[in-house]
């Protein structure tokens, strides 16, 4: 597969996603940066964004249809937060993101809710440990235990074994994670694809990080700098369990890569991306001009589309893997 050049260049930025990124730079602007304040601090902002709610920190909309399951985790109880449409063809392991530090389950229930019903999959999101109140390896450990429990338990509670995994930036790394962690600790390989938007796969920063600076346009390097501070030490950050871009990667599913072109996080997906498909496994990366981090959420022609995409490969990921 070859990527079209195009498609990194400035001139590929349509006006609407031109114009929402500047006034999405400026509001940030209004605020401190997360890596200035102290974890708690940015989590309960994140969850009350009050004052001033906008396109750009809209307020947390909670499900009625949201259902929470329990499960036996090394620490203590797990929680499952799942989505159960009416018809179920698969079973979608999912598992947010927000830097090891922030983010929780229940953060994203009308989009996990909309690819349930769009697609016919039990959607089943994870409540793991944060940093730093709980580091590096608190939050892999749940993500495998769960990862384990829908192995083991799919066909049981949902009557399928097509199994699809995924996440969204820590949430795509911890998908790896948990991925290697099946295949090598419990040997299984039970999930068909994986679902892999804009991922960290490095933890001591790709290119794109490290050249990225301190402009604030969701994630800047300084901030992939604190939430590294606050997941893992320096010394184990290349250790492939922390940085799974160093992984063996063989016998990993289907993949589905997604980022976009203004993310500091771009290479961790060209990377991977390439990564994965040197091991022989079969993989498809989509770049979308002028994407920030996190720009399937916006509300533009280019957060749309990315998330029909999304939808898509999800419904359409049996179909995809079966010809492998």
């Amino acid at each position: 597969m070859t990527l079209d050049p195009s498609v990194f260049l400035p001139s590929a930025v349509d006006e609407e996603t031109a114009a929402y990124n500047a006034e999405l730079e400026a509001f940030l602007a209004k605020f401190p940066s997360p890596h200035t304040l102290p974890p708690a601090v940015v989590r309960a902002a994140r969850r009350n964004p009050a004052a001033e709610p906008s396109k750009f920190r809209p307020a947390l909309v909670f499900s009625d249809n949201a259902s929470v399951r329990e499960i036996e985790g090394p620490a203590g109880p797990i929680t499952l937060r799942c989505f159960i449409p009416k018809q179920v063809d698969g079973v979608y392991y999912h598992i947010h993101g927000g830097g090891w530090v922030l983010g929780s389950a229940d953060a994203q229930d009308l989009r996990l809710e909309a690819i349930a019903n769009a697609c016919n999959l039990a959607v089943l999101s994870v409540e793991y440990r944060l940093a730093p109140e709980d580091p590096y390896p608190a939050g892999p450990d749940d993500c495998e235990a769960a990862g384990v429990w829908v192995a083991k338990n799919a066909r049981a509670e949902f009557g399928t074994d097509r199994l699809l995994i995924g996440g969204e930036s820590a949430g795509a790394h911890l998908a790896v994670v948990t991925l290697t962690r099946l295949r090598d600790k419990h040997n299984l390989t039970p999930f068909a694809a994986a679902n892999l938007a804009y991922g960290v796969y490095d933890l001591d920063g790709t290119p794109s990080v490290r050249d990225w600076g301190e402009r604030y346009l969701i994630l800047s390097q300084p901030i992939m700098q604190w939430f590294g501070d606050q997941y893992a030490p320096a010394e184990i950050r290349k250790q492939p369990d922390v940085s799974p871009l160093y992984a063996d990667l063989r016998n990993m599913p289907y993949a589905r890569f997604s980022v976009g072109t203004m993310d500091p996080l771009l290479d961790d997906s060209l990377f991977m991306h390439a990564r994965w498909l040197a091991a022989g496994n079969q993989a498809s990366i989509e770049v979308y001009p002028g994407g920030t981090h996190g720009f399937p959420g916006n509300p533009t022609a280019l957060g749309a589309r990315a998330r029909k995409r999304e939808e898509d490969f999800l419904r359409d990921a049996g179909k995809a893997t079966a010809a492998k």
